[in-house]
């Protein structure tokens, strides 16, 4: 009876499957900037001070990766409190109502060396829609208390249009006050569990 269970388990793959690890964002080591051209002649850079995520894989090099990552919008900082108060506004992320934006990947498959393209829906202001980003691995180390880490650097543009972030204004000059692609980095470190 033992060598048939035995048999009907390794008939599904189960004992072949190896062991999920969970990898969790240490926000105290990750930062996720974006960057927006002002007045067609500049960039203006922002980031956000609240996030978390996390990435589950049985293979060592993350290519079966399922990553879920979540940012806290009201967190949004420009070093400018009047610009962050416009940001959290109606005219832009509308914060009061849409707190929160949030990436679920579709898939994480290694391109070559340590590149990795990743692919997801991105959920911003109620609207929902797939972008793809590149990340580059930057290996794994142990810190000083046992705990064994992982580094990413995630970089990608969105059009912020495509979300209904679409507050603007004509300068003098004909061009647009805020520029409507938006460049992404994201780096992080992963703690794993």
């Amino acid at each position: 009876m033992k060598k048939i269970l035995l048999m009907a388990l390794a008939g599904t793959g189960f004992l072949n499957a190896k062991a999920q690890t969970t990898w969790v964002v240490e926000p105290v080591h990750s930062k996720v900037n974006f960057t927006v051209e002002h007045l067609v002649i500049s960039e203006v850079d922002g980031s956000f001070k609240k996030f978390e995520g996390e990435m589950v894989t049985s293979k060592d090099d993350f290519s079966d990766a399922k990553i879920t990552f979540s940012v806290d919008i009201t967190s949004i900082s420009t070093d400018n409190e009047k610009r962050d108060g416009h940001l959290k506004s109606e005219d832009f992320f509308f914060v009061e109502k849409y707190p929160t934006m949030s990436f679920e990947s579709t898939s994480f498959k290694k391109k070559k060396g340590d590149e990795y393209e990743l692919k997801g829906n991105l959920t911003m202001r109620g609207v929902t829609k797939p972008v793809t980003l590149s990340v580059k691995y930057g290996g794994q180390a142990e810190d000083g208390y046992g705990n064994t880490r992982a580094g990413f650097i995630v970089k990608g543009s969105l059009n912020r249009m495509d979300y209904g972030v679409a507050w603007n204004a004509k300068t003098k000059q004909g061009g647009w006050t805020v520029g409507e692609e938006v460049e992404i980095t994201i780096k992080l470190e992963l703690v794993k569990q």
